[in-house]
């Protein structure tokens, strides 16, 4: 961030909040067909600590099933991170919390999916990579109109 407006950005820790594994169809799953469908639910929150310091949890859910939609596993990991985010506009200060440090922590929230994946004995996770920016620009539009529709 720029010194001159006197902003102040630093990661100060990433960590694994929660993480969870299920595969209810093992083992006789294994021998079944692997073609799954795959679903992918994705959420962020973050929280106040301290005065400038921010708590971000990336909350990532993903469930294959069967053609026949039966569930070969679920896998969940809640992938954290602690921000110093300072010096900045409150609208600069929500978008950085809600759009950039999610950027941040998808690459080790999507590693930590993947390795749980292969634990399980399944083939290879590889989540795209996701746009957080337009996501937050979505939330805020949604937010937008309901406050329009409640005044």
């Amino acid at each position: 961030m720029s010194e001159q407006s006197g902003s102040q950005f630093s990661l100060q820790r990433i960590y694994i909040k929660d993480a969870s594994f299920e595969s209810p169809q093992s083992p006789h799953g294994f021998r079944e067909k692997w073609k799954p469908r795959v679903s992918l639910e994705l959420n962020s929150r973050h929280s106040n600590i301290d005065e400038n310091l921010f708590e971000v949890v990336l909350h990532i859910t993903v469930t294959a099933r069967t053609e026949d939609d039966k569930p070969m596993y679920l896998v969940e990991v809640q992938q954290a991170g602690i921000f110093l985010v300072a010096g900045m506009e409150l609208e600069i200060r929500d978008q950085t919390l809600g759009s950039y440090c999610p950027n941040v922590l998808f690459p080790y929230a999507r590693e930590a999916l993947d390795a749980l994946v292969l634990k399980g004995s399944f083939p290879p996770l590889l989540l795209a990579p996701v746009n957080f920016d337009a996501i937050y620009q979505q939330t805020q539009a949604e937010r937008a109109k309901q406050r329009g529709e409640l005044q």
